[in-house]
């Protein structure tokens, strides 16, 4: 496809951005957007409420969510991301920059955040009932106050389930293992607006943990 020239990454044929007037990029390329994006991150707060026990610490590396929580709170560069923005073609998938199409890829992913990107692939439902599948897995059931429809409180969940006894067995230490990741996942990859609730439908997929 043709660009404009080496500054300007609209096409010199426009018919093929079909998504382009609902994407964020417009608003970029209209001089609207007058102040730099700010992505949703949360990892930084989740960190402050949850230390990890050093004995859940196995269940996490199991899993593969260990090399995430490794990575700690992210220095992000908002006004590249913001560039990036204006690059991005909702259609294809890629940033248009003056050396090509780029994109990330599953590998990308593997190599930064250490996840698993080989076997089948996870899925699960949406459908259960919130205090059997959160007593079963997590040992507690949430007051109505710590949901959001089928999402949880990611600080209910610290407050519940960070600290554990000197002798807590093999079951207690498992569903802290299980209320971390779900935090994890809430607070990184999954974060929502305001990064403070988490949807349950990932819980199921984190029964097995031995």
């Amino acid at each position: 496809m043709a660009f404009r020239g080496l500054h300007d990454a609209d096409p010199l044929d426009r018919s093929v951005l079909v998504l382009q007037d609902r994407h964020k990029s417009n608003l970029v390329d209209t001089e609207q957007l007058q102040e730099v994006l700010h992505p949703r991150q949360q990892m930084r707060a989740f960190l402050s409420m949850w230390r990890m026990d050093r004995r859940i610490r196995p269940y996490v590396i199991r899993a593969g969510f260990y090399g995430i929580y490794r990575l700690g709170h992210i220095m992000i560069d908002w006004p590249l991301i913001t560039c990036l923005v204006e690059r991005w073609w909702p259609e294809t998938h890629t940033f248009h920059v003056p050396v090509g199409e780029m994109t990330i890829t599953l590998q990308d992913v593997a190599i930064i955040l250490g996840l698993r990107i080989d076997g089948p692939a996870v899925t699960g439902t949406c459908v259960f009932d919130v205090a059997e599948l959160c007593g079963e897995l997590l040992g507690v059931i949430p007051p109505a106050d710590a949901l959001r429809g089928s999402a949880i409180s990611i600080r209910w969940l610290c407050q519940r389930l960070s600290t554990r006894a000197p002798d807590a067995d093999e079951v207690a230490l498992l569903r802290s293992a299980r209320g971390f990741i779900l935090a994890l996942l809430g607070s990184f990859l999954f974060a929502d607006k305001k990064g403070v609730h988490v949807h349950l439908c990932f819980l199921p997929l984190l029964r097995d943990l031995m």
